[in-house]
C-alpha cells in the first residue's frame, strides 16, 4: 500500500485526505493547527513525520507557509519522494519551492487546482509542471486525480493558474456588484435571470456559485487575487480589472472578517 502525506488539513486537505483514503491509500496528515483529523487518516506530531517514508507528499499548507515547511521537510524526504506544491500562489513562490527539492534531490511538482475542490474532491482537475510533474501523475492519476502535465519549470502551473484566476475572479465580483446595487433597487431577480440567460444552460447555478464562492472563500480569493495582481504588474500588463476585482475582495473581507473565510 502507498503511503500519501497530507499538510495542510483545511478544507482541501481534509477532502484530499478523505479522498485518498478512501481511494486505499495510507494518509498521513498534519497541521499546524488543532484541526480536527479525519477519520482513517493518522495524524504526525510534525510536518517531517508525516513526510517522511511517503511516496507523494501534497503541501496544502497556504501560500504564506509554503516554502518554510518545504525547507523543514525537504531535507528529510528521500530522493523518490514526489513534493507536489498545490497552494496557490505565485510563480516566484512556486519557484523558490521548486530550487529548495532541487537542493535535495527531491522531484517537485508545481500543482495548480483548477476548481474549488469542495465540488469533486479528489478528482478535482489539476494541472502540473515541474520535474516531479510526470511521477506524480503516475501516481495520483489511478487514485481517481486527473492530472494535465505541462512540461515547464516550477512555477508555469501557478502562472496559468493566476491567469484564469483574473477572469474567473473578475467574473465573481462583476456578478456580485451587479446584483448588490439590483437589490438595492428590487431588481436582484431580474438582473440575476439576465446574467444567468448570458452564462448558457447553468447560468443560473454559475452565478449562485460565484456569489457563493467570493463571500464563502474571501480571504484566500483576496490573497488568490493579490498574488495575481503582483504577476501581471512584475510582467508590466495592464491590471485595471484585476486591481478592481482585489478592491472588492478587500472590501468583503473588512466587512466581514474572519466569518468570511474558508482556507484551500
Amino acid at each position: 500500500m502507498s503511503t500519501i502525506a497530507v499538510l495542510g488539513l483545511g478544507e482541501a486537505g481534509r477532502l484530499y485526505a478523505c479522498g485518498l483514503r478512501d481511494a486505499g491509500v495510507r494518509v498521513r496528515g498534519f497541521d499546524l493547527s488543532d484541526t480536527a483529523t479525519p477519520p482513517g487518516i493518522e495524524r504526525a506530531a510534525t510536518a517531517v513525520d508525516a513526510a517522511v517514508g511517503a511516496d507523494v507528499v501534497l503541501s496544502l499548507v497556504g501560500s504564506r507557509a509554503a516554502a518554510d515547511i518545504a525547507a523543514v521537510v525537504l531535507p528529510s524526504l528521500a530522493q523518490t519522494v514526489v513534493y507536489a506544491d498545490l497552494n496557490t500562489a505565485a510563480p516566484v513562490e512556486k519557484q523558490r519551492v521548486g530550487a529548495l527539492a532541487a537542493a535535495h534531490g527531491v522531484p517537485m511538482a508545481d500543482v495548480a487546482v483548477l476548481a474549488p475542490v469542495y465540488r469533486a474532491g479528489v478528482g478535482t482537475p489539476l494541472l502540473a509542471s515541474g520535474p516531479g510533474a510526470d511521477a506524480l501523475a503516475e501516481r495520483l492519476r489511478p487514485l481517481g486525480a486527473p492530472i494535465t502535465v505541462l512540461r515547464a519549470e516550477p512555477g508555469e502551473a501557478a502562472r496559468l493558474k493566476l491567469l484564469r484566476s483574473v477572469f474567473m475572479k473578475g467574473l465573481a465580483t462583476l456578478v456580485v456588484e451587479g446584483t448588490t446595487a439590483a437589490r438595492a433597487v428590487g431588481a436582484e431577480d431580474w438582473l440575476r435571470t439576465q446574467i444567468a440567460g448570458e452564462l448558457g444552460p447553468d447560468g443560473d447555478a454559475l452565478v449562485e456559485r460565484l456569489i457563493d464562492g467570493t463571500y464563502r472563500h474571501a480571504h484566500r480569493r483576496r490573497d488568490e487575487v493579490r498574488a495575481a495582481l503582483a504577476m501581471l504588474e512584475g510582467d508590466g500588463d495592464p491590471a485595471d480589472m484585476t486591481r478592481a476585482t482585489l478592491s472588492w475582495f478587500e472590501r468583503i473581507v473588512d466587512a466581514e472578517g474572519d466569518a468570511a473565510t474558508s482556507p484551500l
